[in-house]
């Protein structure tokens, strides 16, 4: 059970104020769920045990009336005044940076919102410094994430920063994330999406204010292109009809952008780390790594064509 109480990807060692104050308020209500189960059973045992004998209709109608119906009524109007108090400070505008990300299947476009390009609409509309699956977002300041989908519902939920908000097709929702100390963090797809919904994750790396900045400037880069066989074999094969390598011809917008894809810790939304090995097995049997997305598998390329593919893509950074 104490398995769960520590690490990236766990409610219960907050690093933002949003968890730290939802994590303070359920301590508050397990402790009181705990005296209540106590008082019940000890009730339970005076009356079945202790004094065994029947109780007159008036003994039985006050327990009634004080126990359930005057007491949850006072346990429950606290608790809501207690959380209704929490949301202000949950919904105040942010001080920092805004990152547009859209969820969809089975994968997480990111924006950052660069200083030519200002305004909701422009980067939500992919005129940002596109990434995916990594958010970088700076400590001690209130980022602003405003969430969409082009497809289904999905959910948008870091554990350890703040609550889940819902990515909602046709709609913009908000939520602030206020870390409170630096580190490397579990995001996940909250809201079921498809087959690989369980394989839906991101990662967020909070970081001082300068490495975030440092972090856009570098993202907005065009790829260090090389030329590589892998390149060729990329373009040859129709890559970049869905994928932008910003830099090159590849330009396009379906799936993620690839520009800088070796500087992300993780390949396929958080399903397994980047290495040249991995990236070869995720283009060849990708069906297999990650049932349900809509890239196909390249199975039939022979190895050595995907392998020169996997080592150009491991040398964008």
């Amino acid at each position: 059970m104490l398995a769960a109480c520590r690490g990236p990807q766990s409610t219960f060692d907050p690093a933002g104020t949003e968890s730290a104050e939802v994590l303070h308020l359920f301590w508050w209500m397990l402790g009181g769920a705990v005296l209540i189960w106590l008082f019940v059973m000890g009730l339970s045992v005076y009356a079945t045990k202790a004094h065994p004998k029947a109780h007159s209709e008036r003994t039985g109608t006050k327990l009634i009336l004080w126990g359930g119906v005057a007491f949850p009524v006072v346990v429950l109007t606290a608790l809501l005044v207690f959380g209704l108090q929490m949301m202000p400070g949950f919904r105040a505008p942010a001080d920092g940076p805004r990152i547009a990300v859209s969820g969809e299947r089975f994968w997480w476009r990111v924006h950052y919102e660069a200083p030519d390009t200002p305004g909701v609409a422009k980067f939500l509309s992919g005129k940002g410094v596109p990434s995916a699956n990594e958010l970088w977002i700076p400590v001690g300041k209130r980022t602003e994430i405003l969430l969409s989908s082009p497809d289904v519902i999905h959910s948008f939920w870091v554990p350890n920063i703040a609550g889940k908000v819902d990515t909602i097709p046709g709609r913009i929702t908000r939520i602030v994330l206020d870390p409170t100390r630096t580190g490397t963090f579990h995001g996940i797809c909250a809201e079921f999406c498809g087959d690989a919904h369980a394989q839906m994750r991101f990662v967020v790396k909070v970081v001082s204010e300068a490495d975030f900045a440092a972090r856009v400037e570098a993202e907005r880069a065009p790829a260090a292109v090389l030329d590589h066989p892998g390149r060729t074999a990329f373009e040859a094969n129709g890559c970049g009809a869905c994928h932008q390598v910003r830099g090159t011809g590849s330009v396009g917008l379906v799936g993620p952008d690839l520009t800088h894809l070796a500087s992300r810790e993780t390949l396929g939304a958080g399903i397994l780390p980047m290495s040249v090995d991995n990236i070869q097995r995720f283009i060849a049997l990708t069906e297999h790594e990650k049932p349900g997305v809509q890239m196909p598998s390249f199975a039939t390329l022979p190895q050595a064509e995907t392998r020169s593919m996997a080592e150009w893509l491991e040398t964008l950074k």
